[in-house]
Parts: structure tokens; C-alpha cells; sequence
């Protein structure tokens, strides 16, 4: 008896192992972009308490035998990634929301734009969007963000600073308010301006037609090595308060869960209008940064050079820092001066006044 026992296990085993090679290979095979586990539409909306224990989601083989890295976010890739990154203006006003496709950008700006608003600064590069939006005009600083990426940049009407600047660069640029129609399409669901759409693939099609260059010459962002796992240094904040201006106030919630922050709007959750999808950020900084009003339209000047003062918050923990743009990006520094390492993940960046009272917990 011991020895039919043995006799099966063993073959039990074996099954097991074939099964489990079968599956590695073809993951493996894919070009689907590997990310972290996200909450589903089932679960979105419910975010953890502070209390929730801190557990981490574990590595997957899958994860840790392809060769290359997304440059972006971090994550494992299939294949190396030489291509230039969309920076898409998606709008924030109530009836822009909810929004589409920013659950799928790998790092996202929220910036103040004219009058009582804020708009943000959406970049793509892993994920394919299928549907990105609503889609609205551009500012200078947002074009700064955009120039140094080395990204296409797609918006809908600008001002007459950041069209001169653009054209004075000669960057690279969708418009659909004067030619570039075809890449983009308005939803019947909504009122314009508000219903403007994009995609990856109209992009594409766009800086395709448009004989765009296609091969990437922007910033290498800096991840953390071995584990992966935060090493910051300040103090738990498992929930932060953003108050930009009234209507306009975002929070972030820890989920220890998943390790990431849960964003809300308003003290609701910010949802994906497709997807369902509450957003989230693995990485979240909050730069304050000199803000200036510099017309009747409220149109501002902001800085997004530096240096400033700031906070980035990873994994539950926060950390003091200053912040300048370096190399094409806005990094984070201690007061040693080192640089502070992103987590592989999406990250979102909240510029806002200088003095912006935080509330953390």
C-alpha cells in the first residue's frame, strides 16, 4: 500500500509539472504587458481600511523571466520598448466625468489649468487604450511636461503661447481642432466640448500619416532594485487629502491589499467610465510647485522645473523631499540629495501651490 501511495503521488507530481510548464510557456509567449494585480470591476469602488493587514501581492515566475522592462512603469516586458510615448489632455471637468483610459496610462499629471480647474496629463506607452478621453486643449507648462518625455503630444486647441512654443520646436503634435481630425471622434452620450475621444491606435494612425519619428529618445526613470519594495523613510500615511480648489478635491486611500493607493474625487471614487476600475497609483508624489494667473482668462503660469518641496508616498509610507526636473523628468530627491527610486508600477503626480495645506493620516 505505502508503495501504490508513492506510486501516485509521484504521478500526481509529474501531471502538475507538465501542466505548470505548459502555462509558463505560453504567458511567456505574449506580448500582453505584465502588470501588478488590480482591483477588478466587481471590487473597485470598496477600498480597504487602514486597517487592513499589509500584505503584498507575491512575484510570478512570468514576472521574473522576461528579458525587458516597460520604460515607464518598471514592469516586465516581452519586448524591448523603442517607442515614443502619447501625451494625451484629458479633461476634469463634472461633466468630463467619469473619464476614460487613465486607468491604463502609466503616469499621470494633475495640474490647475485656467478658472477653477484642473486637467491632466495623461502618458501612454505599455497599455494599449482602446478609448482615452475626453480629450481637451493644452497650455505651456503642459507642453514642457509633454517636450521632455519625447512624446507625441494629443490635445484639442491650445493657447497661443503653447501653440507657438509648439511650433517653434517643431514637436511633435495631434491636433484635432486644426487637421487632425480623423484620429479622434466625439460619443453621442455627452454634450461637446466635453465627448472627445482618442485611441492608441488612432495615434499611431496619426504620427503615422504625419511621418512622426517613431523611435524614442526620452528619459530613463529610476526604479528600485532588488525586492522592488519601498524604502522610504517618514511616517504610515494610509489615507491623503488634495484640496486643490473647491470641486476639485482628490484623495488617495492606501490599499494594503494590493499595495497602492485608490484614488477619489470629491470623496467618491474616481472610477474608469469603461472599465469600471477605481484609479490607483503604485507611486504618488505631491510637488508643490510657484503658481502665477497671468491673464482675465485665469490662464496660469506653473513651474514644472523646480526645485521644490514635496512629498512622494509608496507602500503605506511617506517621505519628505525636494523635487527638479532632471535628465526630462521630475524626480524625487532626499536630503541627501539621492535620488528616490520609483516602485515598478503606474505613478501619479499632483503639482500644486505653493503652501497647498496636505491632510494625511
Amino acid at each position: 500500500m505505502k508503495s501504490l501511495s508513492l506510486s501516485r503521488r509521484k504521478r500526481s507530481l509529474s501531471a502538475w509539472l507538465v501542466l505548470g510548464c505548459s502555462v509558463l510557456t505560453l504567458v511567456g509567449c505574449s506580448d500582453t504587458p505584465v502588470s501588478l494585480p488590480t482591483t477588478t470591476p466587481d471590487t473597485a469602488a470598496a477600498t480597504p481600511s487602514a486597517s487592513t493587514p499589509a500584505t503584498k501581492p507575491a512575484a510570478t515566475a512570468v514576472e521574473t523571466e522576461l528579458p525587458y522592462k516597460f520604460p515607464l512603469t518598471g514592469l516586465p516586458s516581452a519586448k524591448e520598448v523603442k517607442t515614443r510615448p502619447f501625451m494625451v489632455m484629458v479633461e476634469n471637468a463634472p461633466q468630463a466625468r467619469p473619464q476614460t483610459g487613465l486607468d491604463q496610462a502609466d503616469i499621470v499629471y494633475e495640474i490647475l489649468a485656467e478658472g477653477e480647474i484642473t486637467r491632466f496629463v495623461s502618458v501612454f506607452q505599455s497599455h494599449e487604450a482602446t478609448t482615452i478621453g475626453p480629450v481637451r486643449s493644452i497650455r505651456p507648462y503642459f507642453v514642457e511636461i509633454g517636450d521632455a518625455l519625447d512624446a507625441v503630444i494629443v490635445h484639442a486647441g491650445w493657447s497661443q503661447e503653447a501653440m507657438d512654443m509648439m511650433a517653434g520646436r517643431k514637436l511633435s503634435h495631434l491636433d484635432e481642432v486644426y487637421g487632425d481630425g480623423a484620429y479622434y471622434w466625439r460619443s453621442t452620450d455627452r454634450k461637446a466640448p466635453h465627448n472627445l475621444y482618442t485611441s492608441v491606435d488612432k495615434m499611431k494612425k496619426g504620427a503615422e500619416a504625419r511621418k512622426f519619428r517613431s523611435e524614442w529618445n526620452g528619459p530613463l526613470l529610476t526604479f528600485a532594485k532588488d525586492d522592488g519594495q519601498s524604502k522610504l523613510t517618514g511616517a504610515a500615511v494610509h489615507y491623503i487629502l488634495i484640496p486643490y480648489i473647491q470641486g476639485y478635491f482628490a484623495s488617495y486611500e492606501y490599499n494594503a491589499g494590493e499595495g497602492v493607493y485608490m484614488r477619489s474625487m470629491e470623496g467618491k471614487p474616481h472610477l474608469d467610465k469603461e472599465s469600471g476600475k477605481q484609479l490607483q497609483a503604485k507611486n504618488l508624489l505631491v510637488l508643490e510647485s510657484k503658481h502665477k494667473i497671468v491673464d482675465k482668462e485665469g490662464r496660469r503660469e506653473v513651474d514644472v522645473f523646480g526645485p521644490g518641496k514635496g512629498v512622494i508616498l509608496q507602500e503605506g509610507k511617506s517621505q519628505q523631499i525636494t523635487w527638479e526636473r532632471k535628465n526630462g523628468m521630475l524626480r524625487a530627491y532626499s536630503e541627501d540629495g539621492k535620488e528616490v527610486p520609483l516602485l515598478p508600477g503606474n505613478t501619479w503626480v499632483q503639482i500644486v501651490p505653493e503652501g497647498t495645506a496636505l491632510k494625511m493620516e
